[in-house]
């Protein structure tokens, strides 16, 4: 029989810090929930919770439509720090 995988348990770091709303104008909060493509990651990689997900995934396509965060990233030229010019 198999033996069953253990996996630390991920914890939503926005409950930790007990935080009532994710604002779109707060790009270092966002980046945690983002790759390096601008992609936004899911909840199992971020350990974050659904409250807080649904949260996360408003604010960046608010701050897409005002662009303050891009919608793609040029596959060729992919940047290690994409908000060091922030």
């Amino acid at each position: 029989m198999a033996e069953k995988r253990k996996y630390s348990r991920k914890y939503c770091k926005y409950t930790e810090a007990k935080v009532e709303f994710i604002d779109y104008k707060d790009t270092a909060m966002l980046k945690h929930a983002l790759s390096e493509r601008f992609k936004i990651m899911p909840r199992r990689l971020t350990g974050t919770s659904k409250k807080y997900q649904e949260m996360v995934e408003v604010a960046i396509k608010r701050a897409r439509h005002v662009a303050l965060i891009p919608y793609i990233v040029d596959r060729k030229e992919v940047i290690s720090n994409p908000f060091e010019g922030l």
